[in-house]
This record gives structure tokens, sequence and C-alpha cells, in this order.
């Protein structure tokens, strides 16, 4: 579905450059899966309409998306989104996509459970949790994959209390909805806020099995937490993605 198809309220400008403004949003949308890959962008001359500014400043909005690798022209088309190969959604994307919209991943996408189990953590998840030495904790492990392939492998931990009142979390099922609805379904606790860190590193031999690349590659390996509206920590997870896809950050004040 095209761009022109769809009716969206535009943004007001505020201080921030108007050309960054419109790719930002632009950004939000492809990330969202508002904009699918194959969607026609807004043309120049509606986005310089739509946001009040010079077309010259419109083009150098869809420029931006071009040099990111998450549009690209096309002869007699216009400039149409190109992200299965390059974007890779956050957990915090991921999280307001399953609490909004009840999905985690937009339609050209989908995951494989591979683990569902209850396991010892690495140290410095169990800290996290605060869990004692050798304390079993809720391990989920998953790939997930577009139409190209795989996107990127991830695991999410959870504290073994979990195991009793949400026991879908130990079944290789995906959950309708997401982990975080079926928790907050269960226990009233809502992820309402997502922190991420993220590094450059060299691929393992599992991660070069799960996402096709050579053992030793670049890749980039997030480290994400879920906190409730209390602070508590309701999800601990860990990302990895291949070289070249962009990761989007939102923030709102």
């Amino acid at each position: 579905m095209s761009y022109a198809g769809r009716e969206r309220p535009v943004p007001e400008l505020d201080r921030t450059p108007p050309y960054l403004q419109v790719v930002h949003e632009l950004r939000r949308r492809i990330v969202d899966g508002e904009l699918k890959d194959g969607d026609r962008l807004p043309s120049v001359r509606q986005i310089a309409e739509d946001w009040g500014i010079a077309q010259a400043t419109a083009m150098k909005a869809l420029a931006a998306l071009r040099a990111d690798g998450l549009a690209q022209s096309v002869t007699g088309v216009g400039t149409v989104v190109r992200s299965r190969r390059n974007l890779h959604r956050s957990a915090a994307d991921r999280l307001e996509r399953a609490v909004t919209t009840g999905k985690i991943y937009p339609d050209n996408e989908y995951a494989k459970i591979l683990a569902a189990e209850l396991t010892v953590p690495p140290t410095w998840v169990a800290d996290l949790f605060e869990l004692g030495e050798g304390v079993a904790a809720i391990r989920r492990h998953r790939v997930t994959y577009n139409e190209d392939g795989p996107v990127s492998a991830s695991t999410s931990w959870f504290t073994p209390d979990l195991a009793t009142t949400v026991p879908a979390l130990l079944e290789t099922e995906r959950i309708p909805g997401g982990t975080p609805n079926a928790i907050e379904a269960a226990t009233g606790r809502r992820g309402v806020a997502a922190e991420e860190a993220t590094a450059a590193m060299r691929a393992t031999e599992q991660q070069s099995e799960e996402l096709g690349v050579q053992v030793g590659d670049p890749v980039s390996v997030g480290r994400n937490i879920y906190f409730d509206s209390e602070g508590g920590i309701v999800e601990v997870g860990e990302s990895v993605a291949p070289e070249g896809r962009w990761k989007v950050h939102r923030h709102s004040s």
C-alpha cells in the first residue's frame, strides 16, 4: 500500500532541524510496520507541503533514508521502502508494539522459538534479577526471520516465579500478543519502559549457525531490560543482528 493511501496527522515541527524531523517520523513508520518494504514514500512535493518546508529540505530527508539503506529510488515510481535487509527493531520498538497493538512483529517478520526452559542464567542476568547462585530462571530463545532469511537471534529471561503464573513461557510456541501482554494479564505488571545497551562483537559459532554469517563476522549485540511502572524488572534480554542492520532508537518525554 502506498503512502498516498494513508491518512495520518503530521506532527508539528520543533527545534530539531526540519529535515531530521521528517527523517525521524518516516523511520518511525518504517520501524512500526506502517510503511512496509516496497511501499512508496511521500514525494518531495508532498513532504514539503505536509511539513511546510522547502523542497530542498524534503529532498535532503529522503536522501538520508536512502543513505541509511531504508529507502531506494525506483524509476517511474519514486522513493520506496527497502528495509528487509537493513532494519533491526530494538527492544523498545518491540515492547511498544506489544503493548499498543498486541503484536510484536510486523507482517513480514516471524519468529521461531528454539528453546523455552528453566536454566541457570549468566551472571549479569542473575544480578539484575537478584537471584542466588545456581538459581534457575526462565529462558526463551528465538530467531526472527523475514522473507530474506534471519534478521536477529534473541534470548529473553524471566524470574522463576513466572513458571507458575505464566506457564506458556516454558512452551516453544509463540505467545499471542507477545510475552509482555501475557505477563500483564497474569500478574498485572505492565512493561512501560525499556533500557538498552549495544556493542559491536564477533559472531560466535552458535550465532553463525542461526544468522547465516561466518564465525568471527561483526555482529551488533544489544542487552535490554523491560521495566514496569514501579521500576521493577519484567524481562531481561539479549539480541544479536548481523552487521549492516540499522537499529532505530526512539525517545519520548
